[in-house]
């Protein structure tokens, strides 16, 4: 196959590159003259939106200055500017003096500043084309997918923050961001710079969950690490508040819009699940029908009720991870995405299936912490753990238990266990008719409805225990009951 270039990438010309100077010169006169423009448009539009790198750098000291509550206008830009070799280039001084002769009318500036930033967006498909031209001709390694799921992650960064490719983020930006996530905790019931978990005693520990982080949930079979993470995912959807933005986007206020992918259980089971938890009808016999008309009221009354929540199950089994992050991103685009729970981790594919079972599961792990970075959302994923745990005299799970520990560990920023020792109380049940009984169904009957969330690793902060109440019947956590503690003690 040929390796050179198509020849519309040949000719695409710097002149032709979609661009108008005259709008950047009429939106920057504005805003010289009116600094209020800028918070028209300060959400939305980046210095990297203008063509012109002189433009670029007018604007983003404005930026600088109007932020600090300084004046922004043509004497006091002059001052940062008489050193700048572009500026002086093109005229210095007197540059911004034409650029406050070519100043549009404040009312019809933000129309100057869209029509800036449509431009920009046009070059950066300009720019993502192309590249899919060259890579899909040239690079003979890469597979079409992986083509596909690079270009579309690209594309989904350009729909999402108006550019495609990140780069370098200034420290000032990067303070900005830190100062943002303050505030929030600052301003939210509980001090939590994260979303909600729905448990006092756990957010206390995580302070919420945080965006960007991947959350590895882990505990042996029926110890009800699905059940948490159900819960989770339900409580934040239901407290779902947003607010509408300036520019028409929804913006999450109170707990969020979650996506959860069900790779071991249908959409159907997981539905009982929440229909037991929203009713406290136990979800055995929902599925079984031995229910009366009383709480088949209950039942319908509560989908009415929590229907129209934001929260979508995928439930596709063997879901390869490229197809998984391809959803989310589909999600995030088209409802908006909060959280992304996977159950689970083992059951996610990956295109190294082939290398080893440890090197496949490292890669689904480095794919979500890199998703969960990338549409800046919480991902929780949860984990199965070795049977060596049995093993031991003391059973409480530890990070060596994790199956495929190494990778997981490694990318994960938290790590939490789900422990229920009466799970293995139960198992040491003796017959009834012997001395050892009651002793024992003192004890089960003691531990029976507690559990905890033990947190291995935390990454922001300090490891430790968080106590919570279980009910087996809905396979509900819940926050415990100060009375009920005290009198298990």
């Amino acid at each position: 196959m040929s390796t050179a270039l198509l020849p519309f990438e040949e000719d695409t010309q710097l002149e032709t590159i979609p661009h108008n100077l005259d709008a950047e010169q009429a939106f920057l006169g504005s805003l010289l003259y009116d600094n209020e423009v800028f918070h028209r448009v300060a959400d939305w539009l980046k210095p990297e939106h203008f063509y012109d790198p002189v433009h670029a750098r007018i604007y983003d000291t404005a930026t600088d200055l109007i932020g600090k509550g300084s004046l922004a206008d043509a004497v006091v830009l002059k001052t940062h500017f008489d050193r700048d070799d572009g500026l002086r280039e093109i005229g210095g001084a007197t540059y911004l003096a034409i650029l406050i002769e070519s100043a549009a009318d404040s009312a019809a500036s933000p129309e100057y500043a869209r029509i800036i930033y449509e431009l920009a967006l046009r070059r950066e498909l300009i720019r993502v084309g192309n590249e899919l031209v060259n890579s899909a001709s040239t690079d003979q390694e890469r597979k079409s997918r992986e083509l596909i799921q690079t270009i579309e992650q690209q594309l989904y960064n350009l729909a999402e923050e108006g550019s495609a490719q990140r780069g370098f983020v200034g420290f000032k930006q990067a303070l900005a961001e830190a100062i943002e996530t303050a505030a929030a905790a600052y301003e939210r019931d509980g001090g939590l710079s994260g979303i909600s978990s729905g448990l006092k005693s756990l957010d206390e520990k995580l302070g919420g969950l945080h965006p960007s982080d991947l959350i590895i949930l882990a505990g042996r079979p029926s110890m009800g690490k699905t059940a948490l993470a159900t819960n989770i995912a339900f409580d934040v959807a239901k407290n779902y508040e947003f607010e509408i933005q300036p520019d028409g986007t929804k913006k999450t206020t109170n707990g969020g819009v979650v996506g959860f992918y069900s790779l071991e259980m249908s959409a159907e089971q997981l539905a009982t699940r929440l229909i037991a938890d929203y009713t406290g009808i136990p979800g055995y016999m929902i599925r079984q029908g031995t229910i009366d008309a009383t709480q088949y009221e209950e039942i319908r009354d509560a989908v009415l009720e929590i229907q129209s929540l934001p929260l979508y199950i995928d439930d596709t089994g063997g879901l390869p991870i490229s197809a998984l992050a391809a959803r989310a991103r589909r999600l995030k685009r088209t409802h908006g995405l909060d959280l992304i729970v996977v159950d689970y981790l083992q059951l996610v594919t990956s295109s190294k299936g082939g290398e080893g079972r440890v090197q496949e599961i490292s890669d689904v792990t480095q794919n979500l912490k890199a998703l969960a970075k990338e549409l800046n959302v919480p991902v929780i994923a949860l984990s199965q753990l070795s049977r060596q745990v049995e093993q031991r005299e003391d059973k409480k799970p530890q990070l060596s238990d994790l199956r495929e520990s190494g990778s997981i560990e490694q990318d994960a920023d938290v790590v939490m266990f789900v422990y229920r020792e009466a799970y293995y109380k139960e198992r040491e049940k003796p017959r009834e008719d012997t001395p050892e009984y009651l002793a024992w169904e003192e004890e089960f009957r003691r531990i029976e409805k507690l559990a905890e969330v033990i947190i291995g690793k935390q990454r922001h902060g300090a490891i430790g225990t968080a106590k919570v109440a279980f009910d087996g019947a809905r396979t509900k956590f819940s926050d415990i009951d100060t009375r009920f503690e005290d009198s298990a003690h």
